[in-house]
């Protein structure tokens, strides 16, 4: 019950574009169409797993134990950037148009403030608990937040593809009208707010 609790905050609640605001780069850049939206949450979302998983062992059992804490955010950064090279060589081998699509933001994913920011609060959940936050809570909690950037980036490009053929001013066309749509979304996922303590 505990890990349904700490995926559906991930998810819904605690949604990392929506509600605390991180990854909006490429939640606004990827988002023209569905299908490059859910490729770019599936690189996302191995990756963010992956991550929780990686720097969570590489915090308590290399970092923590040489009390050498401070260079986290390094250590997490070059975690990171290992996994989305390996997620850019099989996007480019298994998916060639994909990967033209995906572009720039692929290997941008090393610098998503979501990725990082994830094992950081892992991290923080972990230091601020006593350690009660283990391994199995980490993992689930980035497995939730990628779903949550999945969910909000194909949300996001569903609604763009409608909004194109729209009657739309012609002052709002484009990334006015993204913004605004970004920021009812927001609005909406603030309803989730009292959901789970």
């Amino acid at each position: 019950m505990e890990f349904i609790l700490i995926f559906i905050s991930a998810v819904l609640v605690n949604n990392i574009v929506l509600a605390k605001f991180l990854g909006v780069c490429p939640f606004l850049g990827v988002s023209k169409k569905v299908e490059t939206s859910f490729g770019m949450g599936m690189a996302v979302t191995f990756v963010m797993t992956l991550a929780s998983l990686i720097s969570y062992v590489v915090y308590n059992m290399i970092l923590a134990p040489l009390e050498i804490e401070y260079l986290s955010t390094i250590a997490f950064i070059l975690v990171i950037a290992s996994l989305v090279q390996l997620v850019e060589m099989v996007i480019q081998k298994t998916s060639p148009s994909l990967y033209q699509a995906l572009g720039v933001y692929l290997p941008l994913i090393t610098t998503n403030c979501a990725v990082l920011g994830i094992a950081l609060i892992n991290m923080n959940k972990g230091i601020q608990t006593d350690g009660a936050f283990g391994l199995l809570h980490s993992v689930v909690n980035g497995f939730g937040t990628a779903v949550g950037f999945t969910l909000a980036i194909v949300l996001l490009a569903g609604i763009r593809e409608h909004i194109e053929f729209s009657p739309i001013p012609k002052y709002f066309k484009g990334y006015p009208i993204v913004l605004i749509t970004a920021g009812l979304m927001a609005i909406a996922f603030l309803g989730f707010a009292g959901m789970i303590k």
